[in-house]
């Protein structure tokens, strides 16, 4: 049976009920297009990033840095979500850096020298992105005094809430979504500026998929969008659209790193 694992933006339990209810239409619309043993459950027993590269990944959606740098080549981009948060300009999107209510910086150059918060050095959102907002303030390939790692968004967001860290880069879809179903986890936090943005978290499926499997399954994706049904599912999800793009689209996701200091935990 193949593997389906869709566990990106599923934090909170309306996000992940829409998401299995947004696999549950892709199932029987796949099934009427012929492909059999599909799972009648998204897969919960991995962690999300473990099933990019497993042989028998059917549908999976990962983070565009590790895609462009990682992935390339050994994975098959099938489509990348448009949603309609804030800080979404079609299939592209920005993070939004934030830093607490109550601290006196008011601008990226303000955060030269203080510590900041990243979820994962490899993350698009949480760091690459990041890199790439503050870059034009560093000197000497340096810009931050000090950088912590948390392990995710919602760790990050509460690193600069308790002033464990003074900003942080938080993903617009993951931003929007706790404002909606969890904003008291925000209370105590504000956006100071808005990253360059980036395109977003594509969907993927093995690398050996044939070419009509993933028509298949930008069919399905597609059927989606149209599909009244789901029309409360989507709007819980935030999701208008799906994209087709190229390799060649992240591309500039290398770019960005290569311009920007790094980003190290524990960096001094």
């Amino acid at each position: 049976m193949p593997l389906v694992s869709i566990a990106m933006y599923v934090t909170s339990q309306p996000l992940a009920d829409a998401t299995a209810e947004l696999w549950s239409f892709l199932r029987r619309t796949l099934s009427q297009a012929g492909l059999e043993d599909l799972p009648e459950t998204l897969d919960q027993s991995i962690p999300y990033d473990e099933a990019w590269l497993r042989p028998d990944l059917l549908l999976s959606q990962t983070c565009g840095y590790p895609y462009v740098k990682n992935l390339r080549g050994k994975v098959r981009l099938v489509a990348t979500p448009v949603y309609d948060h804030p800080g979404c300009d079609g299939p592209s999107m920005c993070s939004f850096i934030i830093a607490r209510k109550d601290s006196p910086l008011r601008s990226l150059e303000d955060l030269r020298g203080t510590t900041a918060a990243i979820n994962s050095p490899d993350s698009n959102s949480g760091s690459n992105l990041f890199r790439a907002a503050v870059a034009p303030f560093a000197r000497n390939g340096r810009f931050f005094g000090r950088i912590i790692e948390t392990g995710s968004h919602g760790g990050s967001i509460a690193a600069v809430a308790e002033g464990r860290a003074d900003s942080a880069a938080i993903d617009c879809v993951t931003y929007a979504n706790i404002r909606r179903f969890d904003a008291s986890h925000i209370e105590g936090v504000r956006i100071v500026a808005e990253t360059p943005k980036g395109p977003g978290l594509p969907f993927i499926t093995s690398g050996d998929t044939s070419d009509e499997r993933v028509l298949l399954l930008r069919r399905a994706l597609d059927a989606a969008i149209r599909e009244p049904s789901l029309a409360a599912t989507r709007a819980t999800l935030g999701l208008v659209d799906f994209a087709v793009p190229s390799e060649a689209d992240y591309e500039p996701l290398l770019s960005l790193a290569g311009d920007a200091p790094p980003l190290r935990a524990g960096a001094d």
